[in-house]
């Protein structure tokens, strides 16, 4: 078995999904993991595929540029991803909020001072809010961070958040109840 990566990106409209798994169904590919969402009026997904030894990866890859073309999609990959052994992800254990008025380097300094502290984000996701005149950057994240590193860490985060005029916020993350 291997293992793929697949990105589309398309203006949203009905049907992508349903073109790009019908593809991999033929080619008898099972999707093992995905994110997908819309962002800024495109659909967007990302998959991790697990693709048979007796599948041709020429074929797959032009029976999906066909079906991209056929959507209108702006972007769609196909790569092999290294068969590496990987760490178990581990699960997010704190909430990061942070909010301001819009303007570039809000995520890299949120994001190198946890870097810098080897602080894995989970989930991230972004959205500009509010209106046009004064757009609000509103970025929340998962995270994992040890118990024995959270003031360090927050302290770094608020610290970042002060350098860029945007408030930040750690919470710990509530237990879902099954």
């Amino acid at each position: 078995m291997r293992h793929f990566a697949l990105t589309a990106v398309g203006r949203d409209r009905p049907g992508i999904v349903a073109g790009i798994t019908a593809v991999l169904l033929a080619h008898d590919v099972n999707v093992e993991d995905s994110q997908m969402t819309i962002l800024r009026g495109h659909f967007t997904m990302m998959l991790i595929v697990a693709v048979g030894d007796d599948v041709d990866e020429t074929d797959l890859a032009g029976d999906l540029r066909a079906v991209g073309q056929e959507l209108g999609l702006e972007l769609l990959t196909i790569a092999v991803v290294d068969e590496l052994a990987a760490p178990a992800e581990p699960d997010p254990s704190h909430i990061v909020s942070v909010y301001g008025v819009d303007h570039p380097g809000i995520v890299h300094a949120v994001s190198t001072a946890l870097a810098e502290r080897g602080i894995t984000i989970t989930d991230l996701h972004t959205r500009l809010v509010g209106d046009e005149a004064e757009p609000i950057y509103a970025l929340m994240m998962e995270v994992t961070i040890p118990p024995d590193a959270e003031a360090a860490v927050t302290e770094a985060l608020e610290a970042a958040g002060g350098a860029q005029g945007v408030e930040v916020s750690v919470r710990t993350l509530e237990a879902d109840a099954l």
